[in-house]
């Protein structure tokens, strides 16, 4: 089985927690593309999605999928996304689709949070994999260098503009083994939208696809 036999494994098998007549949460990435192509076969069973991504929005819209406005939605029973990394507290980075701050909206209203990944996702220490902050463009290298004092090395994500219409740095050269302080610490820069850090709001649910099929961790 190889790693997209792996993703589509666990976004499958996510179906398992919807509810018929609800609005799911949608998140974004490879993975998730493959829990909306599993949405596509129960999509008569539900009342349609809340997105946190323009990609996942056209994908679900081209299945028939109706696709509310988060402000219109009190609260979500589940929140389905993928993540670039997942720790053992379930503590997650997320963002390398540069739609952290979207996803932690959706996230932030949802009952429960299952994460769908494949087993490469799964690590000890948070950090291996750059980890993302938005950034609005007039605070850029500002905020960059109040990265570097907490001894971050941010990269400018060239070429990317937000959904939102901001711009990304990548912090490289992290062991980040306080998740939760890193993220009030740099949430409280003055410029920053958020960072790709989902400590305070992890997952509740670990959905992991293996090449024995899908693991689920509740």
């Amino acid at each position: 089985m190889n790693q997209d036999d792996m993703k589509k494994a666990a976004g499958w098998a996510a179906l398992k927690y919807v509810e018929k007549g609800s609005i799911v949460g949608v998140g974004t990435g490879s993975t998730v593309n493959h829990f909306i192509d599993a949405l596509e076969t129960i999509k008569d069973d539900i009342k349609g999605a809340v997105s946190s991504s323009v990609a996942s929005t056209e994908k679900l819209k081209s299945f028939g999928i109706e696709v509310f406005e988060c402000n219109d939605v009190i609260k979500l029973d589940i929140y389905v996304d993928g993540a670039d990394e997942i720790n053992p507290q379930r503590h997650m980075i997320k963002g390398g689709g540069a739609a952290l701050t979207r996803e932690k909206i959706v996230a932030a209203i949802s009952e429960k949070f299952i994460c769908i990944v494949d087993d490469t996702k799964a690590v000890d220490v948070l950090g291996d994999f750059p980890l993302p902050v938005e950034v609005i463009p007039m605070a850029r290298s500002y905020v960059a260098r109040e990265i570097v004092k907490l001894g971050g090395d941010p990269a400018y994500r060239e070429g990317v503009i937000t959904d939102n219409g901001n711009v990304i740095l990548d912090i490289y050269g992290l062991k980040i083994t306080d998740p939760k302080a890193l993220e009030e610490r740099i949430n409280a820069i003055s410029g920053v939208v958020t960072v790709g850090l989902f400590a305070h709001r992890g997952a509740d649910v670990i959905i992991t696809g293996t090449p024995e099929g899908a693991r689920i961790e509740e």
